[in-house]
């Protein structure tokens, strides 16, 4: 399983004002909008290209060009709302599907109550968006419908990754690829990531 953690200035500058406790609802959008952006760069870079001819001011030029309707993105609600602006800025025209889970309490286990995709999605390189990686849980299920669906390439976006939701999805689908701008220490006894930012759709949706 391929598993990328971005490893930069520019991201280690972003998460520390991201994390902090005293960080405001607008700066905590803008700053998971902005990563968003850069994961869905790096996640694109073994993006097929096809062959295309153009015109420039000068001259006429055979180029390459990355057929957007070939992807979509699966924000999983809510919290992966967040990350959905920062991705249509790299690829506006990327179709975008949704799925809505909550934990049952007492099995702790993801039921789904939210799922609608784009056409032909089995044809689709798809994108899973999700601030947390926390458990897993939530991934797990929606790598599961979407496989049952028939989609083939999966990659999984996130902002902060804990070992055990990475080593989780890995015990049960090497085939999925994982970007995260953070691979994180530990869970605590409650499911949340250490050191992590707290809960990323309280913080984003300010009800906190």
């Amino acid at each position: 399983m391929k598993e990328i953690i971005l490893n930069h200035p520019m991201i280690t500058h972003k998460l520390s004002i991201l994390r902090d406790k005293n960080t405001g609802t607008k700066k905590f959008k803008e700053l998971i909008s902005e990563i968003s952006m850069i994961l869905c760069y790096e996640a694109t870079k073994d993006a097929i290209m096809h062959d295309i001819t153009i015109n420039t001011p000068l001259e006429k030029l055979k180029t390459k060009y990355i057929d957007e309707d070939d992807y979509a993105f699966v924000p999983i609600l809510r919290a992966g709302m967040s990350m959905v602006d920062g991705i249509l800025k790299v690829m506006p025209n990327a179709k975008i599907g949704h799925i809505g889970l909550y934990r049952n309490e007492e099995t702790l286990e993801p039921v789904e109550y939210y799922y609608k995709m784009p056409s032909n999605i089995e044809s689709r390189e798809v994108f899973i968006l999700d601030p947390m990686l926390a458990t897993g849980g939530s991934a797990l299920a929606t790598i599961k419908k979407l496989k049952k669906d028939g989609v083939k390439k999966i990659k999984f976006l996130c902002i902060i990754a804990s070992p055990e939701g990475i080593e989780n999805i890995k015990r049960e689908f090497d085939d999925v690829e994982i970007y995260c701008a953070s691979k994180d220490r530990c869970l605590n006894e409650k499911g949340y990531i250490l050191p992590g930012l707290g809960d990323a759709g309280d913080r984003v949706y300010g009800t906190k």
